[in-house]
C-alpha cells in the first residue's frame, strides 16, 4: 500500500483513552496526541511503512503505530539509543 493512503485518510486518525495515556506518559507530551501524530506524519520528512495490520511513521527519534484499516494510533514511542 502506498503510503498516500495513510495522508488521504489522516483525518480518521483517533485513539482510546488508554492511548492518550499511553502515548502522553511515553513520549513526555502535554498536548493534543493526535495533533501531535498528524503533525508528525504530513511531515516530509517522515519514513511511512506498512507493515502487516499497521502502518509505522518513523521521525527523528519517535516512532508512531497506526491501524492501517481503523487509523486508531495504538502507541508512540522514542527509539532506543544504541550504545556503541
Amino acid at each position: 500500500m502506498d503510503k498516500n493512503v495513510l495522508i488521504e485518510n489522516i483525518s480518521k486518525l483517533k485513539t482510546t483513552e488508554l492511548g492518550i495515556a499511553r502515548i502522553k506518559r511515553n513520549l513526555n507530551l502535554d498536548v493534543d496526541v493526535v495533533w501531535y501524530c498528524k503533525d508528525i506524519i504530513l511531515n516530509p520528512f517522515s519514513s511511512i511503512e506498512l507493515k502487516g495490520k499497521n502502518w509505522y511513521i518513523m521521525f527523528n527519534d519517535v516512532i508512531i503505530t497506526v491501524n492501517k484499516t481503523s487509523y486508531t494510533i495504538i502507541t508512540c514511542h522514542r527509539m532506543k539509543k544504541v550504545n556503541k
